[in-house]
C-alpha cells in the first residue's frame, strides 16, 4: 500500500486509535510553539488537524497542507477557524506558497515518509522570511533503528506505512546546507516510556 493510500485509509480512525506518538507530538508542539506570535504559518503534513487548531491560535493565517484528501476532510470537520486554509498537495514537489511568505513552517511526523530531505528543507527556506522558524517533530531515529514504523489496524491486519530512516545528523546537516541555524533541540519520552529510548525528537531551526 502506498503512503498516500495508507493515510487515506487510516483517516477514518486516526483520531480515535490509541497512539502514544501522536499524543506526545501534540504536547511537544504546544510546549514548543505556544509562546510564538506569527503572521503566517505553513503546516506541512497537517493530517487530521491535530496541531492545526493550536497554530490558528498563534498565527493570523495558517496554510495547512497534506497529500491525503481524506485526512484533509477530517481536519476540516474539526478546525473551522476562519484563518485556516487547507490545501491538498504533494509536499515532495514545489509547494504552492509564495517566496518569503511565512514566518513559521511546521512539520510533524512527516519526514520519516520522505526519502529526500533536501527538497523539504529547500522549500521551507524558500517560503520563510529571514528570521523565520522551521519546527520539526519526528519519530526519534533510535525508535526507527528498532524497527518502529507508523502503523494501524484494519480488521485482523496490521498496516505498516513505508518509512525511511533519517539519522539526527541528516536533519542537522541538511538544515545547515539550506541556511538554517539550530535554535533548540530536544528529545521526548511519553510517560509510559520509562527506561526506553526517546520516542520523539524536536528541532527548532531559524533561517
Amino acid at each position: 500500500m502506498s503512503i498516500q493510500a495508507a493515510y487515506d485509509n487510516w483517516s477514518a480512525t486516526y483520531d480515535a486509535d490509541e497512539n502514544l506518538t501522536r499524543d506526545l507530538d501534540r504536547i511537544v508542539t504546544r510546549e514548543t510553539l505556544m509562546g510564538l506570535k506569527c503572521k503566517s504559518v505553513v503546516e506541512i503534513g497537517c493530517g487530521t488537524g491535530k496541531n492545526t487548531l493550536l497554530l490558528s491560535q498563534i498565527a493570523l493565517k495558517v496554510c495547512a497542507i497534506d497529500f491525503s484528501a481524506q485526512m484533509i476532510e477530517k481536519a476540516k470537520e474539526k478546525v473551522r477557524s476562519a484563518n485556516v486554509v487547507f490545501i491538498t498537495e504533494d509536499i515532495t514537489k514545489q509547494w504552492t506558497c509564495h517566496n518569503e511568505s511565512a514566518d513559521l513552517v511546521t512539520c510533524n511526523l512527516v519526514l520519516e515518509h520522505i526519502e529526500d530531505l533536501s527538497l523539504i528543507f529547500s522549500e521551507a527556506s524558500r517560503v520563510l522570511v529571514k528570521g523565520g522558524y522551521f519546527f520539526i517533530c519526528e519519530l526519534h531515529p533510535f525508535k526507527q533503528y528498532q524497527g518502529t514504523k507508523a502503523n494501524f489496524q484494519r480488521q485482523q491486519d496490521n498496516v505498516e506505512i513505508p518509512a525511511f530512516v533519517h539519522h539526527l545528523s541528516d536533519f542537522l546537516n541538511t538544515a545547515k546546507v539550506h541556511g538554517f541555524r539550530l535554535e533548540d533541540f530536544q528529545e521526548w519520552w511519553h510517560e509510559e516510556d520509562q527506561n526506553k529510548p526517546p520516542r520523539l525528537v524536536s528541532i527548532l531551526l531559524r533561517k
